[in-house]
């Protein structure tokens, strides 16, 4: 099943259980991945994409909680976090710094990088590599650290 299918699945099972905030959310989601299909045609969405729209919309939404923590605002904080835990349910499991550490040593070795010029090809070896189960963020550091 892909994710999309999985998706519209949770859609029809949180109108039978009658949860309007999970609900909202996972349309949501689902008008996101419309978007995301329209703007990427003739080709289909594919699982790759999916994942790159919600990892989008999770981004978004660890932003939008530290903002409204910052402005005192726990009622739109929490709201936001309640559609990022539903938004996770959708996405691979993230890896660990040391999981991360070593997928990154090995790429740094296969591409043969000695310095930040070589960033680019070890970023995108390290994406490839994890399935986008690694933080970008994180990659980036370590990356820094072994070739800076």
């Amino acid at each position: 099943m892909s994710i999309k299918e999985n998706i519209m699945s949770q859609i029809k099972d949180a109108m039978r259980a009658k949860d309007a905030d999970r609900l909202s959310t996972l349309r949501f989601i689902h008008a996101a991945l419309k978007n995301k299909e329209i703007e990427i045609r003739p080709k289909e969405l594919t699982d790759e994409d999916t994942m790159a729209a919600l990892k989008k919309m999770a981004k978004q939404r660890q932003d939008s909680i530290k903002q409204y923590k910052d402005a005192n605002r726990e009622d739109l904080a929490s709201k936001e976090e309640y559609e990022l835990v539903i938004l996770q349910e959708f996405l691979p499991e993230a890896l660990s710094k040391e999981a991360t550490e070593e997928i990154i040593k090995k790429v740094v070795a296969e591409v043969g990088a000695e310095s930040m010029k070589d960033m680019g090809k070890v970023m995108k070896g390290v994406m490839d590599a994890s399935k986008g189960a690694a933080d970008n963020k994180i990659v980036s550091e370590i990356v820094r650290s072994l070739l800076g």
